[in-house]
């Protein structure tokens, strides 16, 4: 169990070294060079760079370090060691990539192209981070330690609050509405591909199914998918019949088989198929796992 525990930690560690990486590659050759700050500490690094000269990498610590302080006397309790670790390896990263590259170096000087490739390779990275349970900083931790004080908005709107002002900074130092447009275009898909990173890799599907032969659908779900069905009591409205609704959970590979086999039994059938984020229990993730 030890071993286990220690192999799963040090994936973890390897997968947000990871992210840390991306999201150093995406700043340093795409961003930085093109004044596109996708809101976050980060992107705030970008614009006091480009204003003031002072390294992002520096920038990073300077800021996170004294949020991440602020955040365990506010809030009551540390934010972890993998938010530690992840805000001095994004650092650390940006810091080699200047050393070896250069501050000036750049992969493209056409904006759209550095705000579209930098947000996919930030975004990526960012979700790899939080996918491991860890966070950069940044304007999360900022959000959850302002909604303490104001708890009539939601950490999400405050985030949002937050990056759009770093956005709109963004283009009051290069006096171009374009670099903040730019900025809003890379700020999008940052959070859309985190997003996709965290949830929709892992999705499941869950069937909700109404047949007149759902002890013969059941059966077969269990022997032909190796999958679990709960059967529920329900009731039609309209004309009062009693009747049983399976409910089962698949994962993705699973879906066209589901439908095949149980449309093969009740062409009349009737199925709701809603998307799960996250499944936990036998057969999917374990809770141990966590």
């Amino acid at each position: 169990m030890i071993g286990m525990k220690k192999s799963s930690a040090l994936l973890e560690y390897s997968v947000i070294t990871l992210g840390s990486a991306m999201m150093a590659f995406a700043l340093h050759f795409f961003l930085e060079p093109n004044t596109i700050a996708p809101g976050g500490v980060t992107g705030l690094a970008v614009v006091i760079q480009k204003l003031m000269g002072i390294p992002m990498d520096i920038t990073n610590l300077a800021i996170n370090v004294p949020l991440f302080i602020a955040g365990i006397m506010i809030l009551g309790k540390a934010f972890g060691a993998k938010t530690a670790y992840a805000t001095i390896m994004l650092s650390l990263f940006l810091r080699l990539f200047i050393i070896f590259f250069g501050a000036d170096y750049t992969i493209t000087s056409d904006i759209l192209l550095a705000a579209i490739y930098g947000g996919v390779t930030l975004g990526v990275g960012i979700g790899l981070v939080f996918k491991m349970g860890g966070t950069t900083g940044g304007t999360d931790l900022a959000g959850a330690m302002l909604n303490h004080y104001i708890p009539t908005l939601s950490i999400a709107k405050l985030m949002m609050i937050l990056d759009l002002m770093i956005v709109a900074f963004a283009g009051m130092v290069e006096k171009k509405i374009e670099t903040a447009l730019y900025s809003v275009i890379a700020l999008y898909i940052v959070v859309k591909l985190a997003d996709f990173i965290v949830e929709d890799l892992s999705y499941s599907k869950a069937f909700y199914i109404i047949s007149q032969k759902s002890d013969i659908i059941g059966k077969r779900i269990i022997d032909e998918l190796d999958r679990g069905v709960t059967s529920i009591n329900s009731k039609g409205m309209y004309t009062g019949e009693e009747k049983e609704m399976l409910l089962c959970v698949v994962s993705r590979a699973q879906v066209v088989k589901l439908k095949k086999l149980v449309y093969e039994e009740d062409p009349y059938a009737f199925m709701m198929v809603a998307t799960i984020h996250e499944v936990l229990g036998e057969g999917f993730k374990e809770v141990d796992s966590l």
